[in-house]
């Protein structure tokens, strides 16, 4: 509460100088149990993994979540589509390809407790959902217990951590993002980030204001501005509506944005000067270092994302960005190389933890993702992965992860990541702490892999041996149970793999296992 109010400044990341950083393990809270396995973790969350009510009473008529006992239940309703999640997204499939694999990946702004994401998964669909924290205290913690992909986050000041040209669609349901203003500032982040041809869903106010105006309390003027403002910046983006039926409007960007930017008048569309549109995490703590959102419209690439497969082939395809020679020193061969050496280090895995596959591990997360070969080889209807790129990585690989059909976030390790504390079952670090070697200190990372991994999670550390030996030595004080191990060709490869299992205890004290 002590940063500015305007334009989300106080919802966005805040991270505390060195001195103010705390170092300390943290409890997860009595009773706590592991979540409930994937489907039945849709509809129910265990009461003390959460326990926070104020969204059964804020949002009680809307079908949102329900308190039961010594449960939550997730109806699979929402503000927007009170007949349920299943309902809407058929409404939208009317409009949008979904079944046929070509829209794979969804951004939803203001997710609320992720219903949306929650039932496209059945279709093959992996959202990557956002919201901060407010007065809805709990949405995105509920979202990651019920199994769904999501991380704390507004959209105000700062870029979204995500690539240029990562999502297929990109979603609003009363998400209470002022759209049009700013100069069409938010629409145009949602545009750099939406691939060619995506599209962008409005469900809710201004939509629909000529009947809803009084039941939404606002002034009919106001909400027809605002709707004047979004359908105008959404024609200088070249985006073109494809529907509007009561409170949902659809538009589609452009498969080629020449021909219509061409007609438009250049004093009306200021481009992005920036020269690589993927360049979106701040380099330092300094708020006034952070790369600020701009008005500005992002360029269309050379390449073109028609080239993309529909999931699930182009988990596997030679990705656009690849194929056009846009990843400093990675060719189609050695995309093919890195597929084929994740499938070997992941069967691998397999036979050290044989719950790997087996529905235990729903939240997936690797540290240090690459091209997300450990996430394209695990692939399951039963699991997704965070695959998180560094900022300091060699290359910025996420919109390659992002054209096989995954997803992912840039972020820095020597930061605490957006998700709430006991977020993930299983983390996947490969190379990492060579990384970070004398960058930032290796126990704040793994206090921050401690903090997000649930009791009884289990991590993969894969990594030069001298530098596991180190991270094991800090390990000791940290409750976990750790096996070093060799290579998979053997004890002569100087890579070594570090397991390790977070042991179970909470507040108040080791309690015995639930499970």
């Amino acid at each position: 509460m002590t940063f500015p109010r305007d334009n989300m400044i106080y919802r966005e990341r805040h991270c505390p100088p060195e001195e103010e950083k705390l170092h300390c393990l943290i409890p997860a809270p009595k009773g706590y149990v592991t979540p409930f396995p994937w489907p039945k973790s849709r509809d129910y969350v265990p009461y003390a993994n959460a326990p926070y009510k104020s969204l059964t009473v804020e949002k009680a008529i809307q079908n949102w979540v329900q308190y039961e006992g010594n449960v939550f239940r997730f109806p699979g309703g929402g503000t927007q589509f009170p007949q349920g999640a299943d309902k809407y997204i058929d409404q939208l499939a009317s409009v949008i390809p979904i079944k046929n694999g070509t829209v794979r990946t969804l951004l939803d702004t203001g997710c609320g407790v992720a219903s949306l994401g929650a039932y496209l998964w059945n279709r093959n669909v992996i959202a990557m959902s956002f919201a901060p924290r407010d007065s809805h205290e709990a949405q995105v913690q509920f979202a990651l217990e019920r199994g769904v992909p999501a991380v704390i986050g507004v959209l105000g000041t700062i870029k979204v951590p995500y690539p240029s040209r990562a999502f297929d669609m990109a979603h609003c349901s009363r998400c209470l993002i002022p759209w049009g203003a700013n100069d069409g500032k938010y629409l145009m982040e949602v545009d750099r980030v939406l691939r060619p041809g995506g599209y962008w869903i409005l469900s809710g106010p201004p939509i629909h204001w000529k009947v809803n105006y009084k039941a939404w309390e606002r002034p009919k003027e106001e909400l027809q501005e605002e709707q004047r403002q979004i359908e105008e910046a959404a024609k200088m983006l070249c985006w073109e509506k494809k529907y509007e039926k009561g409170e949902i409007a659809i538009w589609q960007k452009r498969m080629d944005g020449d021909s219509c930017h061409s007609k438009q008048d250049k004093s009306q569309v200021t481009f992005c000067k920036s020269s690589d549109p993927d360049d979106v995490w701040y380099v330092s703590l300094n708020i006034q270092l952070r790369k600020k959102m701009e008005a500005c419209v992002t360029p269309y690439p050379d390449t073109s994302s028609s080239e993309l497969k529909n999931f699930p082939e182009r988990l596997y395809a030679v990705p656009p960005r690849v194929s056009s020679g846009s990843v400093r020193g990675v060719s189609a061969e050695k995309y093919q190389e890195d597929s084929n050496e994740w499938k070997k280090h992941v069967k691998a895995y397999k036979r050290i933890n044989r719950l790997l596959d087996s529905g235990r591990y729903r939240n997936i997360m690797d540290m240090n993702a690459g091209l997300g070969g450990f996430a394209a080889a695990l692939q399951s209807p039963k699991l997704w992965v965070m695959n998180v790129v560094p900022s300091i990585a060699e290359r910025s690989t996420l919109g390659v992860i992002y054209e096989r059909g995954l997803i992912g976030i840039y972020h820095d390790w020597c930061e605490a990541f957006s998700t709430y504390p006991r977020s993930y079952d299983l983390i996947h670090a490969n190379g990492l702490f060579s990384l970070y070697n004398n960058k930032c200190n290796l126990e704040d990372i793994l206090l921050e892999m401690d903090r997000i991994l649930r009791p009884e999670g289990a991590v993969i550390i894969r990594d030069e041996v001298d530098v596991l030996i180190k991270v094991k030595k800090i390990i000791g004080g940290m409750r976990w149970d750790t096996k070093m191990m060799d290579h998979e060709d053997g004890p002569l490869v100087p890579e070594k793999i570090l397991v390790a299992v977070k042991q179970y205890w909470v507040a108040g004290g080791n309690s015995t296992s639930t499970q």
